[in-house]
């Protein structure tokens, strides 16, 4: 078995701000690593209102894995603060900054301090497939086309 070290990837990151910071693991066990804003001053997000936040961060992701930018549980839960976009992806061959699509879905404006942790980001590998139209579905299943909480509650 492969020890943490041995299964860990490079990700490299340029600065387009000099605020930016490095993502980084909260904890150990922690999947995502805290994306932080470099705005110069405070943004209030008014109920719906969307912003797009940036990072002052572009990562150089090797192909075959893309960077998930999700939303912080605690923002989301205490304050309605979340992705506009749910999850955002970064492509691997994305060389832009990256921003936070951010929406406030809460009661309350909610004031987005300079340097504040925004989103969370969990690199994943990617599998790309083949595509092609069939005439018929090859085999019938046991769920067959039963969907929408087909399966119970």
């Amino acid at each position: 078995m492969q020890t943490l070290a041995q299964r860990k990837l490079k990700v490299q990151f340029v600065k387009t701000h000099s605020k930016a910071q490095l993502p980084v693991y909260a904890t150990e066990g922690a999947a995502g690593m805290d994306l932080t804003n470099v705005l110069e001053e405070p943004l209030t997000l008014k109920p719906f209102d969307r912003a797009k936040v940036p990072t002052g961060l572009i990562m150089i992701l090797p192909e075959g894995y893309e960077g998930q930018v999700r939303p912080r549980s605690g923002l989301a839960a205490k304050f309605g603060i979340t992705l506009t976009n749910c999850v955002g992806t970064v492509d691997s061959d994305y060389r832009g900054e990256m921003c936070c699509l951010m929406i406030n879905l809460g009661n309350e404006p909610y004031i987005i301090q300079p340097g504040e942790r925004i989103a969370q980001l969990v690199i994943a590998p990617v599998v790309q497939v083949d595509t092609e139209f069939v005439e018929k579905i090859p085999e019938e299943t046991k769920r067959g086309t039963g969907g929408f909480g087909s399966t119970g509650k």
